[in-house]
């Protein structure tokens, strides 16, 4: 394999973990999701809750004030730089120890000097990702108005917050997927396909 970890940046509903996991699987490697949060958890003391909501998603969806209120004390101390320098030392760890797929927490960034790490992002329409969501939670993700889109903005802050990039460029990635005009089986076949 001349890709031995690929990480996996994902739209909300994008159906990335089922991808990464079905990668993981055909490769035969290891696969790292909610890993990553039970670590953070155990190296830092925060909260699971905390570590699951701020690791993945601003506070807010307004650009303007999405962390203006959560870093208030010392930098370095603050909750939210704890969880960073754990996250980053976790991947690390997790990406150097074994070939791995590595899904969401600003994979990508950390990882960015490894040339051995593929480095993917899955995007879809709207359509598609309101049925992955309903497929997979229901309707109750779907009855508030704007709920993916929300979800997505989220997620870009909380990356560009962390990284000073922008998510979902596709100059950050190897390689960016539609699933929604793909399929999953398609997508997981294209970056098997890259990572060999």
């Amino acid at each position: 394999m001349k890709k031995r970890v690929i990480t996996i940046g994902r739209e909300f509903g994008s159906g990335g973990r089922t991808i990464g996991r079905q990668v993981a699987e055909k490769l035969g490697i290891e696969f790292y999701d909610r890993d990553i949060i039970k670590n953070i958890v155990k190296e830092t003391g925060l909260k699971e809750k905390y570590v699951e909501h701020y690791g993945e998603f601003a506070p807010s969806s307004d650009h303007r004030f999405a962390y203006s209120f959560v870093d208030l004390e010392d930098e370095e101390s603050s909750p939210l730089k704890r969880m960073w320098h754990a996250r980053t030392k976790i991947i690390r760890k997790f990406a150097e120890e074994t070939p791995c797929v590595i899904v969401g927490s600003c994979a990508d960034y950390i990882l960015r000097d490894r040339e051995d790490c593929l480095r993917v992002f899955l995007y879809a329409d709207e359509a598609t990702k309101e049925e992955r969501i309903r497929e997979m939670y229901g309707e109750v993700l779907l009855k508030e108005k704007n709920r993916i889109h929300d979800m997505d903005v989220r997620r870009g802050l909380n990356y560009q917050y962390f990284t000073g990039q922008e998510w979902g460029k596709a100059q950050n990635y190897d390689l960016a997927l539609n699933r929604g005009s793909l399929g999953i089986e398609k997508c997981v076949e294209l970056i098997v396909e890259a990572a060999r």
